[in-house]
């Protein structure tokens, strides 16, 4: 064996199958609606006119999110959750379980005009 199967590893299950996948819930977390970003004091569910949404999964949000804030322009808004998966509505110990078929992400709400797709994916 290696170092992997004593850290269970060595031999990946695979996704979830849509079946076997946690049963989750019809309604959002709940306080999300009217929310403002703690650090940039925007809307969290706001999309103004003329603005872009990007989505990023890439594993861990909290460092990847926190990077964006330190752009010095176009970001509106940035919000963590839950990409893909067939849990609607998880937890974050759902997520967490691998039983939901999600993978945690990030959205940024951004101004094309003053920041470019390029620019966010650099950060």
């Amino acid at each position: 064996g290696s170092i992997l199967d004593l850290l269970g590893g060595g031999k990946s299950q695979g996704m979830i199958s849509p079946d076997k996948a946690l049963p989750g819930r019809s309604t959002k977390m709940a306080n999300i609606s009217g929310l403002r970003h703690y650090v940039l004091g925007t809307k969290i569910e706001e999309v103004p006119e003329g603005y872009e949404e990007a989505v990023f999964a890439n594993g861990c949000f909290w460092g990847s999110e926190k990077s964006i804030w330190r752009l010095p322009k176009g970001i509106h808004s940035t919000a963590v959750g839950y990409c893909a998966g067939y849990t609607p509505n998880p937890t974050y110990n759902e997520a967490c379980s691998s039983m939901t078929g999600h993978t945690e992400g990030f959205r940024v709400v951004y101004n094309p005009a003053e920041i470019s797709y390029v620019d966010i994916l650099r950060m």
